[in-house]
């Protein structure tokens, strides 16, 4: 089996829905086992959002996912992170969990891995390339294999309309409100790029860390 792995932060369930394509996206390879899992909140913010209704009804539509772990992340073998941004980054919330594998950093554990990133602005200039662009950077210092989202599998990039996609990452546009919900385009984006890493991840499983390959090489 491929284990395919989709670590998310949603505060108001945007990124929680794309996750929900994502995850559909990777089960459609053959073969691929695949966990969805939330990053833990901050109780600071529980204390202050909590009296937002958007925020309380997002939390409970996400009450049976579980919480991420660093166990999780040696159990993939693909990791396919839900972002939405903050100024253009990822939010402290998923910087947090980052910060906890610096163990797992040291030994190499994550080296070899495939991995991607969705994201959720709340405009189309709000952080759709950056969040994604940024986010790269921790991935790297892991040692993993980025996978992005090619123009050739998804048409819907080629747009003037006002929605998320980008050769770097699934994305989809909130709104400055927080009113839109991830459309259909975004939705299918997504699975895409699901399906992309298991597929990617399937196919270098295992392939990366034998000697004999690595000794052949005329690198």
């Amino acid at each position: 089996m491929t284990n395919i792995l989709i670590p998310y932060y949603s505060a108001y369930g945007h990124i929680y829905k794309m996750s929900l394509s994502v995850a559909e996206g990777a089960k459609s390879v053959e073969g691929t086992e695949v966990k969805v899992a939330k990053t833990s909140e901050f109780e600071v913010a529980k204390k202050y959002l909590s009296t937002q209704e958007p925020y309380v009804k997002a939390q409970e539509a996400q009450a049976d996912i579980p919480e991420a772990t660093q166990e999780d992340l040696t159990w993939a073998d693909g990791i396919i992170w839900g972002v939405p941004t903050r100024f253009g980054l990822m939010p402290a919330q998923m910087k947090q969990f980052m910060d906890a594998s610096g163990g797992l950093w040291a030994k190499g554990a994550l080296e070899g891995k495939v991995t991607s990133v969705f994201v959720s602005t709340g405009s189309v200039h709000g952080g759709q390339e950056t969040t994604a662009i940024t986010t790269l950077i921790p991935l790297l210092h892991y040692g993993m294999i980025y996978v992005g989202l090619p123009y050739g599998e998804n048409p819907e990039q080629l747009t003037a309309d006002g929605i998320g996609g980008s050769p770097y990452a699934a994305t989809t546009v909130a709104g400055p409100d927080g009113s839109k919900t991830p459309e259909e385009r975004e939705l299918k984006m997504a699975y895409r790029l699901g399906a992309r890493v298991a597929k990617v991840a399937k196919a270098l499983k295992g392939k990366l860390n034998q000697p004999e390959e690595i000794q052949g090489s005329s690198v």
